[in-house]
């Protein structure tokens, strides 16, 4: 009983806490993805109580977070505020159940840097308000590790079936289970084998169920033509697969400061094994033998889910988004921090502070190449600007065709997204680079809606190093965007509006 009210008052401080931090972002309109995808699919739901979504198109993606969103909504109202509020309690759990994973394998106070990390980490912090299943999904894959942990098979098949319908990449947590429990039973260290093996094959059916259901609904197995042809046949290429695994790796051990723990850890990994060569260790007492054992456990899960992941989004994923890796963060973090805290307690603390200190300052720091806006606060600044534009245009005469390129087609064109109060007439491109534009005549618009859709800083090192730059070419079809003077001279456009925020900007132009 103790333990459950200590969860929920951690559960309840955590959202309280990351509530007042988020506060300035609770109300902003939709951002990318969530504009595209994730909000209509849960309108769809929340009105017509459908699965697959019928207002944009379907992606195969399982619907247990479109579904939490409304009814989120049905309790509470349709709201940005509403919306973000749901996901930051996913968030918050998250946090507790890596604290309550970490005091299974570490001290207290390693178990409160490894929550207070994760939870301030750059990206968990900015993906911690934003409706992704990619959050959700490392909610419930940490839980499940923790009842492989503790040996507590239904629990696991709960949280796994729950993971697999979040998110269908979460199955690979299941080979990762199958290969630990058949370790642990020739160990003998596992509940007998009638009970474990039916409780993890359990989460097979809520996704095999799920693909049926969507196959019966669309005809595709998962996703649809253009979604398989972007996400996996275009990404089987031997090149693209060993500099996607290269980029995730940066993003893992390096991106977002987590260079600094990774660092940390080496030297406690590094004194750890010196201390057990030079010293004689006295035999250890029985629960500190308990927690060694359990933390090498721990450890070869962690492993396992790392390097599956890893492997997993190297081969397939059109997009190489940081957050596709955020299911292996908690424990990750967790792995870390363990290791920092066998260095002597004052370095630990000091480690374990300069990251805490630096992940706050990449909150709004940007790096010197291209990276995706959500991975730190940078969303935020895109969703502003983007408003501000959108109240511009909004505000000229009615019935002018506004050429931009997605997600800002979305934006003006479906007011429930926040951006505008009625639909604008849209001229859709697929980008800003100079194809492009190829087909665009001056007679099919009348504004230009232009804008970052990349962060591109003065310094980028994509175009300072031109072997990165010919890479994100050839393998991940990196174009810069076309320059504002070309087009002004091609279309006879003059400057109607700009808008500035941290290295970001939009321009809108208009017929001269």
């Amino acid at each position: 009983m103790r333990s459950r009210l200590g969860t929920i008052l951690g559960v309840i401080g955590t959202f309280a806490s990351l509530l007042v931090l988020h506060h300035p972002f609770f109300r902003l309109p939709y951002f990318w993805d969530e504009a595209g995808y994730y909000i209509p699919a849960a309108l769809d739901f929340y009105r017509s109580w459908s699965l697959i979504p019928e207002s944009t198109l379907p992606t195969g993606h399982p619907p247990l977070v479109m579904v939490y969103l409304a009814l989120a909504w049905r309790g509470f109202g349709f709201s940005p505020a509403v919306t973000r509020a749901a996901m930051m309690l996913v968030a918050s759990a998250t946090v507790i159940v890596l604290y309550a994973l970490a005091r299974r394998v570490a001290t207290r106070e390693a178990a409160l840097w490894s929550a207070a990390l994760l939870a301030l980490s750059p990206m968990f912090f900015a993906e911690s308000s934003l409706v992704f299943l990619d959050l959700p999904a490392a909610l419930f894959s940490t839980l499940a590790v923790l009842a492989l942990l503790e040996r507590r098979m239904l629990m696991f098949a709960v949280a796994a079936s729950l993971a697999v319908l979040t998110k269908e990449t979460t199955v690979v947590l299941l080979p990762v289970a199958w290969v630990f429990v058949w370790r642990s039973v020739g160990a003998r260290r596992a509940v007998p084998p009638q009970k474990t093996w039916p409780a993890l094959a359990v989460p097979l059916a809520p996704l095999v169920a799920w693909t049926l259901y969507y196959h019966h609904g669309t005809g595709f197995w998962t996703g649809n033509a253009e979604y398989l042809q972007y996400n996996l046949y275009s990404t089987l290429d031997p090149g693209r697969v060993f500099w996607s695994l290269l980029r995730r790796l940066y993003e893992l051990f390096i991106g977002g400061f987590n260079w600094v723990l990774v660092v940390g850890a080496a030297l406690g990994f590094w004194r750890g094994r010196n201390r057990h060569r030079s010293t004689e260790v006295p035999k250890p007492q029985e629960r500190v033998a308990e927690k060694a054992r359990l933390f090498r456990d721990f450890l070869w899960l962690a492993g396992g889910l790392g390097a599956v992941y890893l492997m997993m989004l190297s081969v397939v994923g059109g997009a190489i988004l940081r957050r596709y890796l955020l299911p292996i963060f908690p424990t990750f973090f967790l792995v870390l921090v363990v290791f920092i805290w066998r260095l002597p307690k004052a370095l630990a603390r000091g480690l374990s502070g300069a990251a805490l200190v630096c992940f706050v300052g990449a909150w709004f720091l940007n790096p010197p190449y291209p990276f995706p806006y959500e991975d730190n606060l940078s969303y935020a600044d895109f969703s502003r600007l983007h408003q501000q534009a959108a109240q511009f245009l909004a505000s000229r005469p009615a019935g002018e065709r506004v050429l931009t390129a997605w997600p800002a087609t979305d934006e003006v064109a479906r007011p429930f997204l926040g951006y505008v109060g009625k639909p604008l007439r849209v001229v859709p491109l697929e980008g800003f680079t100079a194809r492009d534009f190829d087909r665009v005549t001056a007679e099919s618009f009348d504004v230009l809606y232009l804008y970052s859709r990349k962060w591109e800083p003065p310094d980028n090192w994509l175009v300072r190093f031109s072997c990165l730059q010919k890479v994100q070419q050839r393998h991940f079809g990196y174009a810069p965007q076309i320059a504002e003077e070309n087009l002004v001279a091609r279309y006879g456009l003059r400057l109607a509006a700009r808008f500035e925020r941290r290295g970001q900007w939009v321009r809108i132009y208009e017929k001269q």
